[in-house]
Order: C-alpha cells, then structure tokens, then sequence
C-alpha cells in the first residue's frame, strides 16, 4: 500500500515566501537607514535629501526591480 503525504513538496513555496519577506524586511531596513545619513554622506552617493526622503517613504514592497531576488 503506497502513502501520499499532503506535505509533499511544500517546502519550496515556504522558503520563497520566507525569503521574499526577508527581502521586503531589508528594504525597509536599508531604507530607514537612508534617512539617518547626513548631508555629506547622501553627497557621497549623490542624492539629496528630499530623494532620500522620497525613497524611505516608499512602501517596502515597491522595490526597484533591479532590488529583486
């Protein structure tokens, strides 16, 4: 007698939702990140601080695609 388990391959879907969140989690860290650089330091990666703004205020799921795993 052959047993099917309903387990069978779920393991996939979990990992990719896990790591999409953790994804989405960095975002939002990096972007918060964002905000408590200074004005020299958002010279140095040249933008200005009403871009830094506008950037941390995006939802963490609206990352750019070249962000995406």
């Amino acid at each position: 007698m052959t047993f099917i388990t309903a387990s069978a391959g779920r393991g996939r879907p979990r990992t990719a939702l896990i790591s999409r969140l953790a994804h989405m989690l960095a975002v939002r860290r990096q972007r918060r990140a964002l905000l408590k650089l200074d004005d020299r330091a958002l010279e140095d990666i040249g933008i200005s601080r009403t871009e830094a703004r506008a950037e941390a205020n995006r939802p963490f799921w609206d990352a750019p695609e070249s962000w995406r795993c």
